[in-house]
């Protein structure tokens, strides 16, 4: 394909040659000649210049760059639309396999693909050009709409909904009972988990993730949402627009995550927080209670501000408890000489 067709394809402006032969998309450190790739920042210029490379996206044009460039907006989303390009091929539809098992009363839209060994129980509703690979599980009564991709081992639990273009991948849980008990004084028991889930349109569910089903009302994952692998949303939970939840991240029971969120790995929130929308939580924050917008760090999380400012008295503490045991030293030395003095006097 040729330079410029691509540059059509992600309405770019070619500088250079714009009839080379691009054959496949790399990343800038493992490039091979054929290949485009993209430039993010100009610390990486001299990795780009000495890439084997073809040609590479780029932002503004970039002068000491001797290959042929593409000038976009921005260079790591044209370079995602362009993976998708060269290596993604629509799957054709190949019906409903007769070693699925679906009921009678389900509706399959059209162009569905249910593999061999899933199970589509009754009242279930598919939309069209969506896939159900091997080992799904899909409850009564539940929605998947139109274009999803529901990877193996899947289990969409009874009453769910799914939006359009979404994706999950294997071994998720959508739908499982939310942890729910009551102490009688002898025993714990079970709080019936009788709500719903509702996945928006636009969202991607890691690998063995969990989505527990609402006590009562819905559990709500919002449009354009991206979870990681392994992570854990509770019962009643409410999660906002294009929040990004990274693996082994845990969230309690009946809490508001707003939208543009963003969570790093195994950050943990408890029950019943409120965490406004934009705000950032790092990597292994562990959250206490409602947070307003801003970006937190540590455990109990804080200011992030805050948090770099305590990491520095962090690192000092063992010259303090020096300081501070030489310092009582000779406290202890000036008593011992007050009090010697008095007996001489």
């Amino acid at each position: 394909m040729k330079l410029k067709e691509i540059a059509g394809l992600i309405n770019g402006v070619v500088a250079g040659d714009g009839d080379i032969e691009i054959t496949g998309v790399s990343g800038l450190s493992e490039t091979i000649p054929g290949h485009i790739t993209y430039l993010t920042g100009a610390k990486y210029l001299k990795q780009a210049k000495d890439s084997s490379a073809s040609a590479v996206l780029v932002k503004a044009s970039a002068e000491d760059l001797d290959k042929p460039q593409i000038i976009v907006p921005n260079p790591e989303l044209a370079f995602a639309q362009l993976l998708g390009h060269f290596y993604l091929t629509p799957a054709p539809c190949q019906g409903v396999s007769q070693n699925a098992a679906v009921s009678d009363e389900a509706l399959i839209g059209e162009n569905v693909t249910i593999h061999p060994y899933a199970y589509v129980g009754r009242g279930v509703v598919i939309g069209k050009d969506s896939i159900i690979y091997p080992g799904v599980f899909i409850g009564d009564k539940s929605v998947v709409g139109e274009a999803c991709l529901i990877y193996p081992n899947v289990t969409i639990r009874e009453g769910v909904t799914v939006g359009h273009r979404v994706i999950i991948h294997a071994g998720a849980v959508i739908g499982s009972d939310g942890f729910g008990y009551v102490f009688d004084g002898q025993a714990h028991r079970k709080i019936p988990q009788v709500g719903s889930v509702l996945i928006e349109d636009d969202v991607e569910i890691g690998a063995n993730t969990t989505i527990d089903r609402a006590t009562t009302g819905t559990t709500v994952i919002g449009k354009g949402t991206k979870i990681d692998n392994l992570v854990q949303i509770g019962h009643n939970v409410k999660i906002g627009r294009h929040v990004i939840l990274v693996s082994q991240v845990g969230i309690a029971g009946s809490c508001n995550i707003g939208d543009g969120v963003a969570m790093g790995g195994q950050a943990g929130i408890p029950d019943h927080v409120n965490i406004e929308a934009g705000t950032m939580v790092g990597a292994q924050a562990g959250v206490v209670g409602d947070l307003k917008r801003g970006v937190y760090l540590g455990s109990p999380a804080i200011s992030y501000r805050d948090f770099f400012k305590s990491s520095v008295i962090f690192a000092q503490l063992p010259e303090l408890k020096k300081k501070i045991s030489e310092l009582e030293e000779q406290v202890k030395s000036l008593r011992e000489a007050e009090n010697s003095g008095r007996k001489t006097g």
